[in-house]
């Protein structure tokens, strides 16, 4: 089940939230620092981040899946914004440069389509980041954040899922290493907490954050893929059965 949009939403607007996501962006600096002229998707709820790369880009969407909801992005502004479904994105093949996939993997479905489907639309050379949950961290077992949602991954899960479908994983980063305490006095630590984290108990991160390349070499298996969804008009008058319509008692 996807984390709420409301949810999200709120999380981010607290002060807990303002601090997971600064401490989230340093990590993301560190593997992507400039985006100039290339065509970026973030997948999931990742507007927090988006904001920090959409001046460089040539343009930047935000694809939020239909489970979750979705918000207009960027406010004031005309939306950037799509609801979709993460097995089928209304792109064609080789439409976007980069995906930052953010409270999007862990929620899926099914991880192995979603990242087909991602190896799809991406361009060639183009790359992916992905942040998880850590499964080892403590953040995933604590239910007030949506880090706390969906499944977490180890770095070997998620190196595994990403070379089964065509990706090569490159450098990653850890993030979110104080405690998820709504304490101002536990808060005020952070900078501390990241600092040691880093250096004496990187396996122990709250999220785990990986790039990876889409590889063009080894071929995907070419199968016909029928769409689930099933689409029913939510508005269309049905009418009412007339006598002869209606079965015989």
């Amino acid at each position: 089940m996807h984390a709420d949009i409301v949810d999200l939403r709120e999380f981010y607007h607290s002060s807990l939230g303002r601090l997971a996501d600064h401490s989230i962006a340093m990590a993301l600096a560190s593997l992507w620092a400039r985006l100039p002229d290339e065509r970026l998707v973030g997948l999931g709820y990742a507007v927090p981040y988006l904001e920090r790369f959409r001046a460089d880009t040539e343009r930047t969407f935000a694809f939020m899946p239909a489970g979750q909801g979705a918000v207009n992005w960027p406010p004031s502004e005309l939306s950037s914004t799509a609801l979709v479904f993460d097995e089928e994105l209304p792109l064609p093949d080789a439409a976007v440069d980069r995906i930052l996939m953010v409270h999007s993997l862990e929620f899926a479905e099914n991880p192995r389509e979603t990242m087909k489907e991602l190896w799809r639309v991406l361009a060639p050379g183009g790359r992916l980041v992905i942040v998880v949950p850590n499964r080892r961290g403590v953040w995933a077992r604590m239910e007030h954040t949506p880090f706390g949602s969906g499944r977490p991954y180890s770095r070997g899960q998620l190196t595994a899922l990403l070379r089964e479908t065509n990706f090569t994983p490159g450098a990653s980063a850890e993030a979110l290493f104080f405690p998820p305490s709504k304490l101002r006095s536990v808060q005020k630590l952070r900078g501390a907490f990241e600092r040691l984290g880093r250096m004496l108990w990187p396996m122990f991160s709250g999220v785990i954050i990986v790039e990876a390349q889409k590889r063009l070499y080894q071929g995907l298996p070419v199968a016909a893929r029928a769409s689930r969804r099933v689409f029913v008009p939510v508005l269309a008058p049905q009418g009412v059965p007339t006598t002869r319509e209606r079965a015989p008692r």
